[in-house]
Parts: C-alpha cells; sequence; structure tokens
C-alpha cells in the first residue's frame, strides 16, 4: 500500500499543471528538460525560461505544414527561437487565428541535431498539450542533468507517460440510475470514470437488451453546439435524437455519450476549427492548421464500456466505417452497420461532403 501517485495519476496531474500553465519538467535516459505550454503560459514564465538557458519550440508535424516547414522529426518538428521571440511570437506561431494578422513570422530554423532523449520528451509534451486539450505548441528548455532546477516544480518520467498513450484502459462504472425519457421510459443511464483523471463518460440503456444478442448501439460523441444548440453546422445533433428515436422504437439498445468533444480536441479548439472554417477551409484542414490529426478520438472508450455493461456483439449505428473497426480491435464483434443519414442542410453540406471524401463516412 501506498500514498504516493501511480502512472496515471502523475499523467493526470501532468496535464491539470499544464491547463493552468505551470511548467513540469520530462525526463528520460538521463536527460531532462522544462516544459511549458505555449497557449496557457504567461509573459513572466516564458521570459524566465530564456534567462535560465536556450529553450525550443516544438509543433506538430500538421502545424508545422501550414507553416511551410520541414518536419525532421516526422511526426513533428522542433524550432530555434529568434533572438527576440516573446510570448506574442510564440502564440502567433501556435495558434492559426493569428496567421492572417501576423503573416510574417520567419524565417524559421528548424533543429535537427539534438539528443534523441530530448527530441522523446519533445514528442511527449506534445501529446500531453493534446490530452489537455491545449493547442499542441509546447516551449522546451533541455537542463545540464547538474543544472539547479526549483524544487517545486513536478517531475516526470517521459516514457512512462508515453506508454498510457497505448496501455489497457482503466473503466469502471461508478453509477447508474432510472430514467424515464421521451422515447422510452424504461431508461437508465450509467455512468463511467476513467482512472487517468479524463472525462467521465454516459451509457443510455433502453429496456433490457439481452447480453446473448447483438445490441443496437450508437456511439456518440459529444458535440455541445449540435445537441444543445441545435447548431446547423453539423449533423450531430439529428444522429443523436434519430438514434435515441430508433432505439426507442425497438424498445431496447444503448446509446454511449462518449465526452470526446470535437472529435476529440475539446470545445475550444473546436471553436477555433469553426473560426478556421469561415475562412474557407474544411473542417479536416481546420484541424490539421491547428496542429491536429484529422481525428484524436478513442473509441477503445466506447468498447470499454460496452464489455463492462456484459456485450461483446454489437449493431452498430454508424456511418463511418472507421467506428466498425476499431469497435472490432478492440474486442466487440460488429455483426450489422446499422446506417444513420439525417441531419442534411445547406449549412453543412460542405461539412458532410468532406466527412464522405476525406474521412471516409458512408453519406
Amino acid at each position: 500500500m501506498t500514498l504516493e501517485a501511480d502512472m496515471r495519476e502523475q499523467a493526470a496531474e501532468a496535464r491539470a499543471l499544464m491547463r493552468i500553465g505551470l511548467p513540469i519538467v520530462l525526463t528520460r535516459g538521463g536527460r531532462r528538460a522544462i516544459v511549458l505550454p505555449v497557449e496557457t503560459a504567461s509573459h513572466e514564465r516564458i521570459a524566465t525560461l530564456g534567462e535560465m538557458g536556450t529553450p525550443f519550440l516544438a509543433l506538430t508535424d500538421r502545424r508545422a505544414t501550414t507553416l511551410h516547414i520541414p518536419a525532421y522529426d516526422g511526426d513533428m518538428v522542433r524550432l530555434a527561437l529568434p533572438p527576440a521571440a516573446g510570448a506574442a511570437w510564440l502564440k502567433a506561431v501556435a495558434d492559426p487565428a493569428r496567421d492572417l494578422a501576423t503573416p510574417l513570422k520567419g524565417p524559421f530554423r528548424a533543429i535537427r541535431d539534438e539528443a534523441p532523449d530530448t527530441v522523446a520528451i519533445a514528442r511527449t509534451a506534445l501529446t500531453l498539450a493534446k490530452r489537455a486539450q491545449l493547442l499542441p505548441a509546447v516551449i522546451v528548455l533541455p537542463t545540464d542533468e547538474k543544472a539547479e532546477l526549483p524544487a517545486s516544480l513536478p517531475r516526470f518520467d517521459a516514457d512512462a507517460l508515453a506508454a498510457l498513450a497505448s496501455a489497457d484502459l482503466v473503466l469502471e462504472e461508478v453509477s447508474s440510475a432510472r430514467l424515464p425519457m421521451e422515447v422510452s421510459e424504461a431508461g437508465r443511464v450509467h455512468v463511467f470514470r476513467s482512472a487517468d483523471g479524463g472525462e467521465e463518460h454516459y451509457a443510455v440503456e433502453i429496456g433490457t437488451p439481452p447480453r446473448s444478442e447483438p445490441v443496437l448501439v450508437r456511439l456518440h460523441s459529444a458535440c455541445f453546439t449540435g445537441d444543445l444548440l441545435h447548431s446547423l453546422k453539423c449533423d450531430c445533433g439529428p444522429q443523436l435524437r434519430a438514434a435515441l428515436d430508433q432505439i426507442g422504437r425497438e424498445g431496447q439498445g444503448i446509446l454511449l455519450y462518449l465526452n470526446q468533444e470535437g472529435r476529440g480536441i475539446g470545445l475550444a479548439n473546436k471553436m477555433r476549427a469553426y473560426a478556421l472554417q469561415d475562412q474557407g477551409f474544411d473542417t479536416v484542414e481546420a484541424n490539421h492548421r491547428l496542429g491536429f490529426e484529422d481525428d484524436e478520438r478513442d473509441f477503445r472508450v466506447g468498447a470499454k464500456m460496452l464489455r463492462g455493461l456484459g456485450f461483446d456483439r454489437a449493431r452498430l449505428m454508424t456511418n463511418n466505417p472507421a467506428k466498425v473497426e476499431m469497435l472490432e480491435r478492440a474486442g466487440v464483434e460488429v455483426v450489422e452497420r446499422v446506417p444513420l443519414k439525417v441531419g442534411l442542410n445547406p449549412h453543412n453540406r460542405a461539412y458532410l461532403a468532406t466527412k464522405a471524401k476525406k474521412s471516409g463516412h458512408l453519406l
């Protein structure tokens, strides 16, 4: 028995510290670096890092492509900071909302001759920023092992944090209760909580689906704008309501409501993507300009919840073949893909066309 934090708890702590703009120390193979996310960093802390040594800026390859910088590290790039670089320059490079206001940010000098351990630390820092739903841009200050650092700076093992991305998910049902709904009075909501301190997720069970049969199921990612505000920019709200209606008509089934807003990038970044769409970029291009992949969601969450409820076979309501593949890879057999084609309107026609063309949705 120990009172010390395990690695999942340490990862949650690291993400929380980054969200509020506090620096952390990542270590690997005898190397260490102070890491600070650009989005939440204060002017004072950025200046302090510059006084302590020679920090660099790490960006994903997606953001680097937007800035026309070769990503020599494969999935990311490390940029040397110009002598006069401060918070304004860093935030302009990290945030595409500032691209039109500050078009002349270069010339950029990519770093190519750093120790592999420092490169790995930068990669882990970018992953943490994504998981914290921040813009994936981090300031990294490599430090000598003998350099004296403030004792209050939390230290984390970069390899251990990186390994959590592929580790088995730990989800547990923490509560459930009966919930009569318009589509069915025989409703029940199950709340699942993650051991890594992430978002809670919800399973809405209608009726009493037999655990020995394939269950009609919808994996629905949270969409504040579509689900609650009835946004016309997407088809999420109509899909949610149509899925519940169909499950209600059949009398039994499961709706999994996953708190992975904006394809896993969070509501703030989703609004940034919407602003870029207003400039003429499609949904995939907007995500890339922000530094994210097309889709940052983890559908293993849905599979874990289904198995936790006792199901290992499903009739999946989706237009996205990738969801079928990911569920099956996570141990849930999909015996049928049930189309869910609703919600087309003049405002989202281009958005749906992009999903079909670039993300493979069957629309």
